[in-house]
């Protein structure tokens, strides 16, 4: 805070918000500390053009406070190392009772006898407009660089175990797998041979039966066909 016999005013460094091409801005209290008197007070800067001042001018009542918003265009380039030359200078003067802001000249603030003049000089401060996070340390937040350590360990030694178990359960499901195919294999080659016994019984029944040529000899065949046939649909299904 920068204090004088009129008034007090917050900050002493206006802090800007730094991003290129954008606009930033911040703001400063002054405080009339006086209890019979208003203050009026002008706001000057070394670069007025880069700077908009809202308001510029104005009167403090006696133990009030009015805030004036101080705007920085959007710059194309940043400064050299983030530092600013930039300043501004408040000045403040006692003013008769009933000053308007409008009514507020530069006249008022030239040095004359019998006419205190306050000046309050301003330095610009350039700050990151998204500042990095700080790394917490280990003695404020509880948690040592060797923690961090534990944790990191932990936590690899649990995915370590998670692809253990996906493995293991993919060799079980692999195992099962072939014993299935192992298995339809064996009933394959089953069905297989007797399919082919039952061709060759098949067969032997078509020469005995060109032996003999009665209709019951014929009726017999016919059957033993038919049920040939169903046996060997539903084992050719069951494959």
């Amino acid at each position: 805070m920068t204090t004088g016999d009129l008034v007090n005013i917050h900050p002493t460094e206006l802090k800007f918000p730094f991003e290129l091409k954008k606009q930033s801005s911040c703001s400063m209290q002054l405080t009339n500390k006086t209890t019979t008197h208003c203050v009026a007070f002008k706001v000057k800067t070394t670069n007025p053009r880069k700077y908009c001042v809202r308001p510029n001018t104005g009167v403090v009542l006696p133990g009030d406070s009015c805030n004036v918003t101080v705007t920085m265009q959007a710059q194309k380039e940043a400064p050299l190392d983030m530092q600013c030359k930039d300043k501004f200078l408040v000045q403040t003067v006692v003013v008769s009772d009933g000053t308007s802001s409008k009514e507020v000249l530069a006249e008022m603030f030239n040095k004359e006898a019998g006419r205190v003049i306050e000046d309050f000089k301003l330095r610009v401060v350039y700050i990151p407009a998204n500042p990095p996070s700080p790394v917490p340390e280990g003695s404020e937040e509880g948690n040592s660089p060797m923690a961090s350590l534990n944790e990191i360990g932990s936590q690899t030694a649990s995915l370590f175990d998670d692809v253990s178990r996906t493995f293991e359960e993919t060799n079980e499901k692999s195992s099962e797998a072939w014993s299935m195919i192992s298995k339809l294999t064996e009933e394959k080659t089953s069905a297989t041979q007797q399919s082919q016994k039952l061709r060759l019984e098949l067969e032997m029944l078509r020469k005995e039966s060109s032996k003999k040529q009665s209709g019951g000899h014929s009726l017999v065949l016919m059957l033993l066909v038919g049920l040939l046939g169903c046996v060997i649909g539903y084992i050719l299904n069951r494959m």
